[in-house]
């Protein structure tokens, strides 16, 4: 099989947008009125300004959270008090249940499902049956969610699920024969792991969505500090060379506001009626990573990341580990 047939078409579309885009630009002058929108881990950095972009344009948005009263102070002071609020843990695949049965209940349809929450870079956690913390929240988290929203998603005949990688993917493929790092705990490869499995998830999930109308993207937000970064010290940032000594950014570094434009431009721009399952960033299609690049490490998609097979495994590998599959 040649390089077309193993992976996604990973070519710019040549977008309006760039790296310093924001949120409210990709989304100005798109009605989303009537339409409803599922943000998770949306009440803080990326996620709060994702919320603020769907709300300006009419959405009517529902945010997952683990600190429910947290999360409605948080949406209240950023005067989207209008925005609904309801429990849930991804490391918890009941709650994921919990959370699945009740929205069903109420909504009908589900147009936009931006998966934006994760932990990066955690010490050594399992949770569940002894899963890897990060690849259990990070991805079969958001595994569990997506299948059990399914119905949701498919009536509403043109929806679009947004899962949210990172150049973090180029720190690991998945690890297929040692998921959980019973061989021993590499933070970082823990984290790439769980980002390429949010890649290679938007891959599978579009393949099998899109007889339903259901198109999947994985994003790449860029390089922003939020609450993502609370479990690395100062001095492991600037050694990282994200920072100098003093904590100023190095130059690339978004505010919230140009990080959540990729999500949003995925999630409802028209110039992706039709297609999917390809991994994007700042705001357009990526390219396939450049490795003679001196940006290599922070640019570009990896071939493991968007590898169709590795895809369907992941894909049957997570059915296995949480017994659910909208489409078994």
């Amino acid at each position: 099989m040649g390089e077309e047939a193993t992976q996604t078409q990973q070519h710019h579309l040549g977008s309006a947008f760039g790296h310093y885009s924001t949120a409210a630009e990709v989304i100005s002058g798109i009605d989303l009125s009537g339409k409803s929108a599922i943000v998770t881990g949306g009440y803080s950095g990326l996620g709060l300004e994702t919320v603020r972009a769907l709300v300006s344009a009419g959405a009517q948005v529902t945010v997952p959270a683990r600190r429910v009263e947290h999360a409605r102070s948080v949406l209240a002071e950023a005067g989207l008090d209008g925005v609904s609020v309801a429990p849930l843990d991804l490391a918890d695949q009941e709650s994921v249940k919990a959370f699945a049965k009740h929205y069903l209940a109420d909504h009908h349809t589900l147009d936009i499902l931006i998966n934006n929450a994760a932990i990066m870079a955690s010490p050594e956690q399992r949770v569940g049956p002894g899963w890897e913390a990060q690849f259990a929240t990070n991805h079969l988290g958001h595994y569990t969610l997506v299948n059990l929203l399914w119905p949701a998603l498919a009536a509403a005949g043109s929806a679009r699920v947004v899962s949210l990688s990172s150049t973090g993917h180029k720190l690991s493929p998945i690890r297929f024969d040692d998921m959980d790092f019973a061989g021993g705990y590499d933070k970082w490869k823990a984290y790439g792991q769980a980002k390429t499995a949010n890649a290679l998830f938007a891959v599978e999930l579009d393949r099998l969505g899109r007889a339903f109308g259901v198109r999947a993207f994985a994003v790449h937000p860029g390089g922003i500090m939020t609450e993502l970064q609370r479990h690395l010290p100062r001095e492991e940032m600037v050694a990282a060379g994200w920072m100098d000594a003093e904590g100023n950014l190095r130059e690339g570094f978004k505010t919230p506001e140009q990080g959540a434009a990729t999500s949003v431009w995925a999630a409802t721009s028209p110039l992706l009626a039709g297609k999917g399952g390809v991994y994007c960033e700042d705001c357009d299609v990526a390219e396939p990573t450049d490795h003679h690049s001196p940006l290599a490490r922070y640019q570009g998609v990896d071939a493991h990341a968007v590898d169709r097979e590795a895809a369907r495994k992941l894909w049957e590998r997570s059915a296995g580990l949480t017994g659910v599959n909208a489409f078994a």
